[in-house]
């Protein structure tokens, strides 16, 4: 009997260690890289995220660009927060400001268009995240006639 009790104990001890060393190893600081292939190539997309084409859509002619990119994969928020804000700039991209309430924004403008990035996770029980990329024109600033005042 005391075999027995040594021997499912040692197993208990085995499979806690086991499992708490996987658990640590997902946990990674490497650096996010961008994908090769973009939709739009001046919006870089961390590698590990698989395009939803299904619930995306784009439109661009001669003068203006209208997105709404959505993407999904195993990447931790925090990392893709600092992957945006050290790569946007890159493509010229200014940050406006960053969000945070429950799912993440990141607020992007640049001449004539802006782009909001939204994270969040993709479900209670799916360690996914859901990214949300929205370009599309930036909104026009009133002229000096119209801010006058009508007599």
């Amino acid at each position: 009997m005391k075999l027995f009790t040594k021997t499912v104990s040692l197993f208990i001890i085995c499979y806690l260690l086991t499992t708490a060393l996987t658990g640590c190893a997902t946990v990674s600081e490497n650096k996010l890289e961008p994908q090769a292939i973009l939709k739009l190539s001046d919006v870089p997309i961390p590698a590990g995220l698989k395009a939803l084409p299904q619930t995306s859509y784009s439109f661009e002619n001669a003068g203006m660009r209208v997105a709404v990119l959505r993407y999904q994969g195993k990447v931790n928020i925090d990392q893709m927060i600092n992957f945006y804000k050290e790569q946007m700039p890159t493509y010229n991209w200014n940050l406006v400001n960053i969000i945070e309430y429950g799912q993440r924004l990141l607020n992007f403008e640049r001449d004539n268009e802006t782009c909001i990035i939204t994270m969040q996770v993709a479900g209670f029980w799916n360690e996914d995240t859901l990214v949300t990329i929205s370009l599309g024109p930036k909104s026009q600033a009133l002229s000096k006639k119209s801010k006058q005042i009508l007599k």
